[in-house]
């Protein structure tokens, strides 16, 4: 049974590991992302910038997700195209080469296409690039011959 709020509304609760797979009730000290999560635009790009460089995609997912449900209506292409990339590079890390070519060319198409006001220090070209060219390598030579490194891109200018 999944755990609820007072409202009624689906609460995760469950511990989850580094790549977003549940794990037993009571175990795993994996920090979670809460439900609610709600950051300003330039610390939702730190978060998600550290947990994709730490290899922790999944939530990275968590909190780009909570800025395309959160945020301003012009900026949901862009949030939501983040959040698709990072989930195509949990679906690399977990090794389902098929899942992760799919969302990282629809994400890095979708935030690619986003027009936003402020960049929040995102280096968003170079992310949609190394997605698109992620998604390439992946189809033509296998998830075995890609380097660790290009699972983890950054999102942020540094």
């Amino acid at each position: 049974m999944r755990d609820r709020d007072q409202a009624g509304r689906p609460r995760n609760a469950r511990p989850r590991d580094a790549l977003g797979r549940p794990l037993p009730r009571g175990s795993g000290d994996e920090p979670r992302i809460p439900d609610d999560l709600s950051l300003p635009p330039d610390q939702t790009v730190r978060l998600a910038d550290q947990l994709l460089r730490d290899g922790r995609p999944f939530h990275a997912h968590e909190v780009l997700e909570a800025a395309w449900k959160t945020g301003l209506a012009d900026e949901r292409d862009l949030w939501q195209g983040l959040a698709q990339i990072a989930v195509g590079l949990t679906h690399a890390h977990r090794g389902n080469a098929r899942g992760a070519v799919t969302l990282l060319r629809r994400g890095a198409q979708r935030a690619g296409e986003s027009r936003p006001p402020d960049s929040y220090g995102m280096d968003l070209e170079a992310m949609t690039a190394a997605a698109r060219t992620l998604a390439d390598d992946i189809e033509r030579d296998g998830l075995a011959n890609i380097p660790p490194a290009a699972l983890c891109p950054p999102l942020q200018r540094r």
